[in-house]
């Protein structure tokens, strides 16, 4: 699996959010999507999602982009939002069937591959429940086991852990671990930089609209000349470069 992102220019009615976007994700790579607030992150998720076109650049999935074939592009992806997108009239079990529907699986497989996520977040006994009726943690997890079961190859995650108690965090983080050891890809975009520094292989610092950082947290340190920093040490850095060439 190669997502390639190139020259990528995307924003709303032709003004640009994010200009001149250039990665690569391999294969079982966990990537932190790293900025301030109105940087441009969630402007490049969704336009890697399909969901904002491109104003220029282009995003490959595998060499193919989702204007030469939309279903087969968008059945590599699952995404988590930042605010979970559930139905009033459909329960969690009827989520779970949509969701098996919508990537063409199986329900019977969907279903055996979200029962140990379900008792792992201590939803087994709620599949007759109407998630619209939840918690914001409760919600969240939906979206997760929704997005785990799938055959997706990368998983897109907008603030994954807004809203998960401590105890869900750390299984969040463990079910990410084994998901990309597995071969799955995934990118995210996180303020608790204790969790990204924990868990991403590399990172993508984003700085009004630019890509103005990548690399491991060595190549970060490099990039702002601070030897043995942490993540949060370079975070701050990168603010400051910003606020004095803004």
């Amino acid at each position: 699996m190669n997502l390639r992102v190139e020259n990528l220019t995307s924003g709303y009615r032709n003004v640009p959010v994010i200009k001149d976007i250039n990665f690569k994700i391999e294969s079982g790579e966990i990537i932190g999507l790293v900025g301030l607030n109105g940087a441009g992150k969630s402007t490049l998720l969704k336009t890697i999602l399909g969901l904002l076109p491109s104003q220029s650049g282009q995003v490959l999935f595998d060499g193919l982009s989702i204007s030469e074939d939309h279903q087969k592009y968008a059945s590599q992806i699952a995404y988590i939002p930042e605010t979970p997108i559930l139905y009033e009239e459909l329960t969690l079990r009827e989520h779970l069937e949509m969701t098996a529907l919508g990537y063409q699986i199986p329900i019977e497989i969907i279903m055996q591959r979200a029962q140990p996520l379900l008792e792992m977040f201590r939803l087994d006994k709620n599949l007759d429940w109407f998630p619209t009726h939840f918690s914001k943690g409760m919600k969240q997890k939906v979206m997760i086991i929704c997005a785990l079961v799938t055959d997706a190859k990368l998983l897109i995650i907008d603030e994954p852990f807004l809203g998960l108690d401590p105890l869900a965090i750390l299984q969040f983080t463990e079910l990410l671990k084994s998901s990309a050891s597995k071969g799955r890809s995934i990118i995210f975009t996180t303020h608790i930089l204790s969790i990204a520094e924990e868990l991403c292989d590399s990172y993508l610092l984003l700085q009004k609209g630019h890509l103005v950082a990548q690399g491991n947290l060595l190549d970060l340190q490099n990039t702002y000349g601070l030897k043995g920093a942490s993540l949060s040490d370079v975070y701050m850095a990168m603010t400051k470069t910003g606020e004095t060439n803004g």
